[in-house]
Protein backbone atom coordinates (compact mmCIF):
# COMPACT_ATOMS: atom_id res chain seq x y z
CA UNK A 1 0.00 0.00 0.00
CA UNK A 2 1.11 3.54 -0.71
CA UNK A 3 2.17 5.51 2.38
CA UNK A 4 0.64 9.02 2.18
CA UNK A 5 3.15 10.52 4.61
CA UNK A 6 6.00 9.09 2.58
CA UNK A 7 4.55 10.61 -0.60
CA UNK A 8 4.30 14.00 1.12
CA UNK A 9 7.90 13.70 2.29
CA UNK A 10 9.14 12.87 -1.22
CA UNK A 11 7.32 15.87 -2.69
CA UNK A 12 8.76 18.21 -0.06
CA UNK A 13 12.28 16.86 -0.68
CA UNK A 14 11.90 17.47 -4.43
CA UNK A 15 10.11 20.83 -4.36
CA UNK A 16 11.04 22.27 -0.95
CA UNK A 17 9.43 22.21 2.46
CA UNK A 18 7.70 25.55 1.86
CA UNK A 19 5.43 24.04 -0.80
CA UNK A 20 1.87 25.22 -0.22
CA UNK A 21 -0.44 22.74 1.52
CA UNK A 22 -3.11 22.94 -1.17
CA UNK A 23 -0.54 22.16 -3.89
CA UNK A 24 0.94 19.39 -1.77
CA UNK A 25 -2.49 17.80 -1.34
CA UNK A 26 -3.10 18.02 -5.08
CA UNK A 27 0.17 16.25 -5.89
CA UNK A 28 -0.49 13.54 -3.30
CA UNK A 29 -3.91 12.86 -4.81
CA UNK A 30 -2.46 12.70 -8.32
CA UNK A 31 0.24 10.22 -7.31
CA UNK A 32 -2.15 8.05 -5.31
CA UNK A 33 -4.58 8.06 -8.20
CA UNK A 34 -1.88 6.64 -10.48
CA UNK A 35 -1.16 3.70 -8.20
CA UNK A 36 -4.59 2.59 -7.04
CA UNK A 37 -6.87 0.42 -9.20
CA UNK A 38 -4.59 1.00 -12.17
CA UNK A 39 -6.28 -1.66 -14.30
CA UNK A 40 -9.58 0.23 -14.17
CA UNK A 41 -7.82 3.49 -15.08
CA UNK A 42 -5.62 2.17 -17.86
CA UNK A 43 -6.27 3.98 -21.13
CA UNK A 44 -4.92 2.57 -24.36
CA UNK A 45 -3.47 4.67 -27.17
CA UNK A 46 -1.89 4.00 -30.54
CA UNK A 47 1.55 3.54 -28.95
CA UNK A 48 0.39 1.12 -26.25
CA UNK A 49 -1.84 -0.77 -28.70
CA UNK A 50 1.11 -1.25 -31.05
CA UNK A 51 3.42 -2.48 -28.28
CA UNK A 52 0.91 -4.79 -26.58
CA UNK A 53 -0.22 -6.23 -29.91
CA UNK A 54 3.38 -7.07 -30.77
CA UNK A 55 4.03 -8.59 -27.34
CA UNK A 56 0.87 -10.70 -27.55
CA UNK A 57 1.96 -12.02 -30.96
CA UNK A 58 5.50 -12.76 -29.80
CA UNK A 59 4.17 -14.39 -26.64
CA UNK A 60 2.32 -16.96 -28.74
CA UNK A 61 5.58 -17.87 -30.50
CA UNK A 62 8.07 -17.59 -27.62
CA UNK A 63 9.45 -20.47 -25.62
CA UNK A 64 9.42 -18.28 -22.51
CA UNK A 65 6.44 -15.93 -22.40
CA UNK A 66 6.43 -12.52 -20.75
CA UNK A 67 4.07 -11.10 -18.12
CA UNK A 68 1.71 -8.94 -20.16
CA UNK A 69 -0.16 -7.69 -17.08
CA UNK A 70 3.03 -6.31 -15.49
CA UNK A 71 4.09 -4.76 -18.79
CA UNK A 72 0.66 -3.13 -19.12
CA UNK A 73 1.03 -1.76 -15.58
CA UNK A 74 4.41 -0.29 -16.55
CA UNK A 75 2.80 1.38 -19.57
CA UNK A 76 0.17 2.88 -17.26
CA UNK A 77 2.87 4.22 -14.91
CA UNK A 78 4.90 5.67 -17.79
CA UNK A 79 1.89 7.39 -19.32
CA UNK A 80 0.70 8.82 -16.03
CA UNK A 81 4.08 9.96 -14.72
CA UNK A 82 5.08 11.44 -18.08
CA UNK A 83 1.62 13.00 -18.48
CA UNK A 84 1.79 16.52 -19.90
CA UNK A 85 5.39 16.13 -21.05
CA UNK A 86 6.11 16.61 -24.74
CA UNK A 87 9.01 15.63 -26.94
CA UNK A 88 10.58 18.41 -29.01
CA UNK A 89 8.95 16.78 -32.02
CA UNK A 90 5.56 17.53 -30.44
CA UNK A 91 4.67 13.93 -29.59
CA UNK A 92 3.64 12.94 -26.05
CA UNK A 93 6.78 12.03 -24.16
CA UNK A 94 5.56 8.57 -23.20
CA UNK A 95 5.63 7.63 -26.89
CA UNK A 96 9.42 7.47 -26.64
CA UNK A 97 9.83 4.75 -23.98
CA UNK A 98 7.03 2.69 -25.56
CA UNK A 99 8.76 2.83 -28.94
CA UNK A 100 12.08 1.89 -27.32
CA UNK A 101 10.41 -1.11 -25.66
CA UNK A 102 8.95 -2.08 -29.04
CA UNK A 103 12.47 -2.17 -30.54
CA UNK A 104 13.94 -4.07 -27.59
CA UNK A 105 11.31 -6.81 -27.96
CA UNK A 106 12.86 -7.87 -31.26
CA UNK A 107 16.18 -8.63 -29.59
CA UNK A 108 15.37 -9.46 -25.97
CA UNK A 109 11.92 -10.78 -25.15
CA UNK A 110 12.02 -10.73 -21.36
CA UNK A 111 9.60 -9.14 -18.88
CA UNK A 112 12.06 -7.09 -16.81
CA UNK A 113 13.90 -5.84 -19.89
CA UNK A 114 10.67 -4.62 -21.48
CA UNK A 115 9.46 -2.96 -18.26
CA UNK A 116 12.85 -1.30 -17.75
CA UNK A 117 12.66 0.05 -21.31
CA UNK A 118 9.23 1.50 -20.59
CA UNK A 119 10.32 3.15 -17.33
CA UNK A 120 13.87 4.10 -18.33
CA UNK A 121 13.35 7.89 -18.16
CA UNK A 122 11.06 8.07 -15.14
CA UNK A 123 13.68 8.53 -12.41
CA UNK A 124 15.32 11.35 -14.35
CA UNK A 125 12.27 13.17 -15.68
CA UNK A 126 9.35 12.45 -13.30
CA UNK A 127 8.48 12.12 -9.63
CA UNK A 128 8.60 8.33 -9.73
CA UNK A 129 11.14 7.02 -7.21
CA UNK A 130 13.38 3.99 -6.92
CA UNK A 131 11.41 2.76 -3.92
CA UNK A 132 8.07 3.01 -5.75
CA UNK A 133 9.45 1.13 -8.77
CA UNK A 134 10.73 -1.51 -6.36
CA UNK A 135 7.33 -1.76 -4.70
CA UNK A 136 5.39 -2.25 -7.94
CA UNK A 137 7.93 -3.86 -10.29
CA UNK A 138 10.68 -5.33 -8.12
CA UNK A 139 14.22 -4.38 -7.14
CA UNK A 140 15.81 -5.70 -10.34
CA UNK A 141 13.78 -3.32 -12.50
CA UNK A 142 14.34 -0.41 -10.10
CA UNK A 143 18.11 -0.94 -10.15
CA UNK A 144 18.14 -1.26 -13.94
CA UNK A 145 16.21 1.98 -14.38
CA UNK A 146 18.64 3.67 -12.00
CA UNK A 147 21.60 2.37 -13.99
CA UNK A 148 20.14 3.87 -17.17
CA UNK A 149 19.40 7.32 -15.76
CA UNK A 150 21.83 10.17 -16.35
CA UNK A 151 20.89 11.78 -13.03
CA UNK A 152 23.30 10.33 -10.49
CA UNK A 153 23.78 11.18 -6.82
CA UNK A 154 26.95 13.10 -7.76
CA UNK A 155 25.34 15.01 -10.66
CA UNK A 156 24.07 14.55 -14.20
CA UNK A 157 26.32 12.70 -16.62
CA UNK A 158 26.28 12.34 -20.40
CA UNK A 159 24.65 9.47 -22.29
CA UNK A 160 28.14 8.44 -23.43
CA UNK A 161 29.25 8.18 -19.81
CA UNK A 162 26.24 6.01 -19.01
CA UNK A 163 27.12 3.75 -21.95
CA UNK A 164 30.76 3.52 -20.85
CA UNK A 165 29.73 2.59 -17.32
CA UNK A 166 27.36 -0.11 -18.58
CA UNK A 167 30.10 -1.47 -20.84
CA UNK A 168 32.62 -1.72 -18.01
CA UNK A 169 30.06 -3.48 -15.81
CA UNK A 170 29.07 -5.83 -18.66
CA UNK A 171 25.36 -5.04 -18.25
CA UNK A 172 24.33 -6.44 -21.61
CA UNK A 173 20.60 -5.95 -21.33
CA UNK A 174 20.96 -2.29 -20.37
CA UNK A 175 23.44 -1.63 -23.17
CA UNK A 176 20.85 -2.91 -25.62
CA UNK A 177 18.16 -0.64 -24.15
CA UNK A 178 20.53 2.32 -24.26
CA UNK A 179 21.35 1.68 -27.92
CA UNK A 180 17.69 1.60 -28.92
CA UNK A 181 17.03 4.64 -26.74
CA UNK A 182 19.63 6.47 -28.82
CA UNK A 183 18.22 5.13 -32.11
CA UNK A 184 14.72 6.36 -31.34
CA UNK A 185 16.02 9.73 -30.18
CA UNK A 186 18.03 10.03 -33.40
CA UNK A 187 14.87 9.52 -35.44
CA UNK A 188 13.61 12.91 -34.21
CA UNK A 189 17.00 14.68 -34.08
CA UNK A 190 15.73 17.27 -36.59
CA UNK A 191 13.66 18.86 -33.80
CA UNK A 192 16.81 19.92 -31.93
CA UNK A 193 19.03 22.93 -32.51
CA UNK A 194 21.91 22.59 -35.04
CA UNK A 195 24.50 22.72 -32.26
CA UNK A 196 22.71 20.01 -30.31
CA UNK A 197 22.43 17.90 -33.46
CA UNK A 198 26.19 18.17 -34.06
CA UNK A 199 26.93 17.13 -30.48
CA UNK A 200 24.57 14.14 -30.63
CA UNK A 201 25.93 12.96 -33.99
CA UNK A 202 29.53 13.15 -32.74
CA UNK A 203 28.68 11.24 -29.57
CA UNK A 204 26.75 8.63 -31.56
CA UNK A 205 29.62 8.05 -33.99
CA UNK A 206 32.28 7.89 -31.29
CA UNK A 207 30.48 5.62 -28.86
CA UNK A 208 27.10 4.18 -29.83
CA UNK A 209 28.08 2.96 -33.32
CA UNK A 210 31.24 1.38 -31.98
CA UNK A 211 29.37 -0.46 -29.23
CA UNK A 212 26.69 -1.61 -31.65
CA UNK A 213 29.38 -2.88 -34.03
CA UNK A 214 31.19 -4.68 -31.22
CA UNK A 215 27.97 -6.40 -30.17
CA UNK A 216 27.19 -7.61 -33.67
CA UNK A 217 24.09 -5.49 -34.32
CA UNK A 218 24.60 -4.47 -37.98
CA UNK A 219 21.01 -3.35 -38.61
CA UNK A 220 21.07 -0.98 -35.64
CA UNK A 221 24.53 0.31 -36.59
CA UNK A 222 23.43 0.95 -40.17
CA UNK A 223 20.31 2.83 -39.01
CA UNK A 224 22.35 5.03 -36.67
CA UNK A 225 24.98 5.66 -39.32
CA UNK A 226 22.42 6.65 -41.95
CA UNK A 227 20.79 9.16 -39.61
CA UNK A 228 24.18 10.63 -38.65
CA UNK A 229 25.14 10.83 -42.31
CA UNK A 230 21.92 12.55 -43.37
CA UNK A 231 22.09 14.93 -40.40
CA UNK A 232 25.62 16.01 -41.29
CA UNK A 233 24.59 16.55 -44.91
CA UNK A 234 21.62 18.65 -43.80
CA UNK A 235 23.87 20.70 -41.52
CA UNK A 236 26.37 21.23 -44.34
CA UNK A 237 29.16 19.40 -42.52
CA UNK A 238 29.83 16.88 -45.30
CA UNK A 239 29.01 16.47 -48.98
CA UNK A 240 26.31 14.11 -50.24
CA UNK A 241 28.84 11.34 -50.91
CA UNK A 242 31.01 12.06 -47.89
CA UNK A 243 31.86 9.25 -45.48
CA UNK A 244 31.81 9.50 -41.72
CA UNK A 245 33.04 6.92 -39.29
CA UNK A 246 35.42 6.56 -36.41
CA UNK A 247 38.07 3.88 -36.89
CA UNK A 248 39.62 4.01 -33.44
CA UNK A 249 38.04 2.29 -30.48
CA UNK A 250 37.39 4.67 -27.57
CA UNK A 251 39.69 4.12 -24.60
CA UNK A 252 36.93 2.65 -22.45
CA UNK A 253 37.03 -0.61 -24.49
CA UNK A 254 39.25 -2.37 -22.00
CA UNK A 255 37.98 -5.90 -22.63
CA UNK A 256 35.90 -7.81 -25.18
CA UNK A 257 32.20 -8.04 -24.50
CA UNK A 258 30.22 -10.98 -25.84
CA UNK A 259 26.48 -10.53 -26.00
CA UNK A 260 24.23 -13.05 -24.30
CA UNK A 261 23.11 -15.92 -26.51
CA UNK A 262 19.46 -14.97 -25.87
CA UNK A 263 19.96 -11.88 -28.02
CA UNK A 264 19.48 -12.90 -31.61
Amino acid sequence: MLNIKLVEYRIKIRYGYNVQDILLQKWVLIIMNIHTNWELKFRSCDYSDKLLSKITRLNAEAKDSVDIRSITKAIHFAKEYHAGQKRQSGEPYYSHPLEVADMVCDYLFETNAIITSILHDTLEDTDLTHSTITEYFGEIVANQVEDLTRAKSYGKISSADVLKQLWREEKHTLILIKLFDRLHNMQTIFAKSPEKQKKIVTETLQYFLVVGEALGLPSLVDSLYQICHQTNIRLGIIEQNGLIFTQDLPSFFEFPLVFESSLH
